[in-house]
């Protein structure tokens, strides 16, 4: 039973249209948020209408002009959650120029956008929580064929430190979230397209020291507990949670 840890809250989430977004909005708003849930999937978002405490918007994080509308249009806002990004699978041999800006466009420009427009309402309440989606798979592990992703991933953790670094004077926090091999429609749709699913499945099982996948259910534990009231010594810092994936 939710114990509303974030009762009145607003906040604002990128990519909840499925996965950790969708779970990461569904628990903020069972902890008593209400939550603007943002995503370019019209028909996945809907679906969040449902719930109490939740509303939808279309947004595409690459689009810096709709960002600036909506930042326009809102007046308090107390977490934001940077959550949209793609995977891009491939060595630097096989990552195109166009790989390498379509994954920094998505994956780390748009988080500058959406703090760079949101960050000054954060400024005048002298107080906010940022939360960026990082991966283990960056500066903190090299992993195989993950080239230019590992590259955004480690460039977030570099964003929320250097943010924090600046807005720690100012009632601002912020945090990186680094999961491991998280059970996703993401990465099923990358399963699937393997050329032999069953044993794409089992690598992906096998890198996970607890014999199983992490649940976007469980990232959206973590997140609660960030942006909540409980965490208020807590800054600038990449959250692992990952299963014992980098116990190696």
């Amino acid at each position: 039973m939710a114990s509303e840890r974030l009762l009145g809250k607003e906040i604002l989430v990128t990519a909840a249209a499925q996965g950790i977004g969708r779970a990461v909005s569904l628990a903020f708003a069972e902890e008593g948020a209400n939550v603007l849930a943002t995503d370019i999937n019209a028909e996945k978002l809907a679906e969040l209408e449902a719930f109490k405490g939740i509303r939808t918007k279309i947004l595409s994080v690459t689009d810096y002009d709709a960002i600036k509308a909506v930042a326009k249009g809102c007046t308090k806002l107390d977490v934001l959650f940077n959550c949209a990004g793609i995977v891009h699978s491939g060595s630097i041999l096989e990552c195109e120029e166009k790989d390498w800006d379509l994954s920094f466009d998505i994956n780390v420009k748009s988080m500058y956008c959406m703090i760079k427009e949101f960050l000054p309402l954060m400024l005048s309440q002298q107080s906010g929580v940022i939360i960026n989606m990082a991966s283990c798979a960056s500066s903190i592990k090299g992993v195989p064929n993950r080239f230019v992703y590992s590259a955004t991933k480690g460039a977030v953790i570099g964003l929320t430190k250097a943010l924090a670094a600046d807005v720690i004077s100012k009632g601002i926090r912020t945090h990186a979230i680094c999961p491991g091999t998280i059970d996703t429609p993401s990465l099923r749709d990358r399963i699937n397209s393997a050329p032999d699913a069953e044993e794409a499945y089992k690598k992906f099982l096998a890198r996970q020291k607890q014999g199983r996948l992490g649940t976007p259910a469980e990232i959206a534990k973590l997140a609660v507990f960030l942006a909540s009231d409980e965490a208020p010594f807590m800054t600038g810092c990449e959250h692992i949670i990952d299963g014992g994936w980098l116990l190696d």
